[in-house]
């Protein structure tokens, strides 16, 4: 690693391991927080992982609250890191236990912020490595697309499968993520047990807050 490259991730050590707290909550499109930081927002399937996520990147046990119901987030969360960027939970998608008015309102809220958010730099769209991208995952990625919104795949619980079964998940997230004009090009593979994957994913959004 170059000198320049070790002094990037050293500052987004140093940016992640900052103050983050959490400052808004809210199930209303209408009643969002003024756009004063670059936002990067949490994405995913239901138990994706997108809390332990958040709360191993901040280096913290319960930051962003770790539900094992899926489908218990309803609220888009917003925290603010360092003054610097501000991290957005959003609900999960897919939850298949949830009736369909209460799934078509968590839809409708999450797809209203996606669209609608000025200040929205990059979304992270987790998969469960052990699962791949579903369909679902393919029609948040058009709607992405379609929305010209920036997006990185995000492989979470890495920890679940073999080096060879990881190497295989990588490769085929990113066939996937090489057909959208939205996504960025490079996969992050992750772990918020372990902790592997998450320079990697700090890099790509500390670069974020710069801008």
């Amino acid at each position: 690693m170059s000198e320049a490259d070790e002094a990037r991730l050293a500052a987004a050590r140093k940016l992640f391991a900052g103050p983050c707290e959490f400052v808004w909550g809210t199930g209303d499109v209408g009643n969002l927080p003024p756009m004063a930081l670059p936002e990067v927002a949490f994405v995913g399937r239901s138990n994706a992982g997108k809390s332990s996520l958040i709360n191993a990147l901040t280096n913290r046990k319960a930051l962003a609250r770790v539900s094992h119901t899926p489908g218990r987030t309803r609220e888009i969360n917003f925290f603010n890191l360092g003054d610097r960027l501000m991290l957005v939970d959003l609900p999960g998608y897919g939850y298949a236990k949830a009736s369909k008015a209460v799934a078509a309102q968590w839809q409708a809220l999450i797809f209203a912020y996606l669209r609608g958010r000025a200040n929205l730099r990059r979304i992270s769209l987790l998969i469960d490595a052990r699962r791949g991208v579903g369909d679902l995952d393919e029609q948040v990625m058009r709607l992405l697309d379609e929305a010209a919104v920036s997006y990185g795949l995000v492989l979470t619980k890495i920890d679940k499968l073999t080096a060879e079964e990881t190497a295989a998940a990588i490769a085929a997230a990113d066939s996937r993520a090489r057909a959208h004009t939205a996504a960025f090009p490079e996969i992050c593979a992750t772990s918020a047990l372990r902790g592997a994957g998450l320079d990697s994913l700090k890099l790509q959004l500390a670069a974020l807050a710069e801008r």
